[in-house]
């Protein structure tokens, strides 16, 4: 018998997504426009720059650090915020924030990520902007950060967690 024939009368298996399931007709555009302006964002205030990534990691200006000191605190507001006035989602759903375990995965997972982020001037939040200023190279480095990632699902259950 055919593997297709065989799982024709077993039931689907259930997504590990379930909010993905939830709204089958929901647009996407506003998930675009966020997106976009988001980019825009950061080609204007230069934190998508080879440059500006590049004193940051030689310690010559204080400017990155500002911003991601900047994101951190802004986070940290954020999710006390939610916390404690039960902010819901735009959908409306609770919010759940769930207690973090702290694994020395993460540190070696932070080395080779900040490694990376070094070497291509690029972490994966201003990849695309980067790509929509027009530098086409970073297509090489997305199309790493998309094997690294495969990578790390493949082989998570066997890596020090």
């Amino acid at each position: 018998m055919l593997a297709t024939e065989k799982n024709k009368n077993t039931t689907p298996v259930e997504c590990e997504a379930p909010n993905l399931q939830e709204k089958k007709n929901e647009s996407l555009l506003k998930y675009l426009i966020i997106g976009i302006l988001f980019g825009i964002v950061f080609v204007k205030a230069e934190i998508i720059s080879w440059f500006r990534i590049q004193e940051m990691f030689r310690l010559q200006s204080f400017f990155m650090y500002g911003v991601i000191g900047s994101a951190v605190i802004v986070g940290m507001i954020s999710v006390q915020l939610i916390k404690r006035l039960n902010i819901k989602s735009i959908s409306g759903e609770k919010i759940n924030i769930p207690k973090k375990e702290f694994r020395k995965g993460q540190i070696i997972g932070g080395l080779i990520f900040g490694l990376g982020w070094a070497l291509t001037g690029a972490c994966p939040g201003p990849l695309f902007a980067q790509i929509g200023s027009g530098f086409t190279v970073i297509v090489v480095t997305l199309l790493s950060a998309i094997a690294g990632t495969w990578v790390y699902g493949k082989f998570a259950d066997k890596l020090p967690n």
